[in-house]
């Protein structure tokens, strides 16, 4: 667990906001889940109930932001970023030979929602690399 005491300002703001979009998204996803597979919506209800999930997704994308530039030591900064360029870099790559391995049927079809997990996974693992360049 991490001490909050322990975080700045800006990284306490970043938490408030972050635990409640993402367990919006998650409530989200099964009531998107249930509405599409129990109710068979159509028409704008489909339309709300396919896009439903994404909404604090993208909240979480500005939550990210935000941080950016609330951040106000130089350090975590350098690393977030950081961190975020390297999450950049690994999905588009994967991203981008998967789709030829896909185009040449060498490869299953993946959803483009598996992005953001796949940035958020890659950015996470590259931290601790970076973070040893300021210690």
């Amino acid at each position: 667990m991490v001490r909050t005491s322990s975080l700045s300002p800006a990284a306490r703001r970043y938490m408030r906001r972050f635990v409640p979009a993402m367990l919006a998204y998650v409530v989200v996803l099964f009531a998107s889940i249930y509405v599409l597979d129990q109710l068979h919506p159509t028409g704008l209800l489909l339309w709300g109930a396919a896009i439903a999930p994404s909404l604090p997704i993208l909240a979480v994308i500005a939550v990210m932001g935000l941080y950016i530039v609330e951040e106000t030591d130089e350090v975590p900064r350098t690393v977030a970023v950081q961190s975020m360029l390297w999450g950049i870099g690994i999905s588009l790559s994967v991203a981008t030979v998967w789709g030829f391995l896909e185009n040449a049927d060498l490869a299953p079809h993946l959803s483009s929602f598996l992005m953001f997990p796949m940035f958020c996974a890659a950015m996470g693992l590259s931290q601790p690399f970076i973070w040893r360049r300021y210690r």
